[in-house]
């Protein structure tokens, strides 16, 4: 079968396709993640600018795209809480399938009104106007609601939480999950010489959900945690007093310090850290992509500290199409749907009455998309191809790129 061609999709995206092609594995494109900042259940109110109408597309963006023979749906919240993020992702999705020449989709744009009876109805209404494969809805409980009458009707999903409580067999979150980055920062830890690991955790969601996967990490690593401090959100004074002798002095029983918080609370954290004596030059921190912030970039405690996070080149093409075509910048997130869209259509016209299987959408070799390599596993869950950056002189910079090609699925 002839290899899919992406014209106007630029450089970045073009390159990893070719690469995939030259290596025999399938092509496609991918990104996400909009239930909050890499939190896995607590999601705050998404932030985007207000967006245009599309020409041509009925009020609030619900619609249809496109009027190939393959339908998809594209759930959305288009109106309600999140209404303008759902704007710029419908945006997305027309900008790939512009860019893919019209493929042979037809994509049915639905509203989920941003609460889980909305989502319901939408899959239900897509379904009956011969939908085979679900893209979307964003926040989690929308994902849940959605599942059930496409699990009943055979039909994947595709969604866009970073909750990974919701992927399951047949559904599956297309999203930066924080566990991927977790297993990537403490690898390239081990790998650079650390081998004893104290973590400052913050007792939320987010925190629950990377202390699992850091523990899991460094003893997969033959390496050890020395100590973890958890902390109430906001309140991390009294857990770095008692980390202190651990991560501080001339001689500090650890050598990385895993600091999982977000940009709202890594001020408090590191001005704790600093009355306790830390030095990162002696202790390396180390954190996932919330960390990616340029506000942070210049905390003292953080410098020398590295992060795991996508390869920014393909995310700044693609916004560099989007604001040509929309005339906006599009929210960090709007790439979730352009590279759903993106895989639909390359699985369509590669794979034919094969295009969603399980098989064809789980493929251990995994697909090129807009922020690197991705596969989606049986689970529901994925894995992608991360780099990892440096922050050092208010700035970062990547001291390992992210692989061109992931390793054998669960390693």
């Amino acid at each position: 079968m002839a290899r899919p061609k992406l014209p106007g999709t630029g450089p970045g995206l073009l390159g990893r396709l070719a690469l995939l092609g030259a290596l025999g594995l399938p092509l496609a494109a991918c990104i996400g993640g909009p239930d909050g900042p890499r939190s896995v259940r607590e999601a705050p109110q998404p932030q985007a600018e207000a967006l245009p109408a599309t020409p041509g597309v009925p009020a609030g963006g619900a619609g249809r795209i496109g009027s190939g023979s393959v339908k998809v749906a594209l759930v959305l919240p288009l109106t309600g809480q999140g209404s303008a993020l759902g704007a710029a992702m419908r945006n997305a999705a027309e900008l790939a399938y512009e860019e893919f020449q019209q493929p042979d989709l037809q994509i049915l744009v639905k509203d989920d009104r941003a609460i889980p009876d909305g989502a319901r109805e939408a899959v239900q209404a897509a379904l009956a106007e011969g939908a085979d494969l679900v893209l979307g809805p964003v926040f989690a409980a929308n994902v849940q609601a959605a599942a059930l009458p496409a699990r009943n009707a055979g039909k994947p999903v595709i969604a866009f939480s970073t909750d990974a409580a919701v992927a399951a067999k047949g559904v599956y979150l297309l999203s930066f999950l924080p566990q991927p980055e977790v297993d990537r920062i403490v690898d390239a830890s081990v790998a650079d010489g650390k081998r004893s690991f104290a973590a400052l955790i913050p007792e939320t969601a987010y925190g629950n959900a990377v202390e699992a996967q850091f523990r899991e990490a460094v003893a997969r690593k033959g390496a050890r945690v020395v100590a973890i401090e958890r902390y109430p959100a906001g309140a991390p004074g009294p857990a770095v007093e008692r980390l202190a002798r651990v991560i501080g002095g001339p001689a500090p029983q650890a050598d990385a310090l895993f600091l999982p918080e977000t940009a709202d609370g890594m001020p408090a954290l590191a001005a704790a850290l600093a009355k306790a004596g830390y030095a990162p030059g002696r202790v390396r921190p180390v954190g996932t992509a919330v960390w990616n912030e340029p506000r942070l970039f210049a905390l003292p405690a953080l410098q020398g500290g590295r992060f795991a996070a996508p390869d920014t080149a393909g995310f700044t093409g693609f916004a560099g199409r989007y604001q040509a075509r929309f005339g906006t910048n599009p929210p960090r997130v709007a790439s979730l749907a352009y590279d759903a869209v993106s895989l639909a259509a390359a699985l369509t016209r590669r794979y034919g009455s094969q295009r969603f299987a399980e098989e064809t959408l789980t493929t251990g070799a995994g697909f090129a998309g807009t922020d690197g390599t991705f596969r989606l596993l049986p689970d529901g869950l994925s894995e992608r191809s991360l780099a990892v950056y440096e922050i050092r002189n208010n700035a970062v910079t990547v001291v390992s790129p992210a692989p061109r090609a992931l390793g054998k699925p669960g390693t």
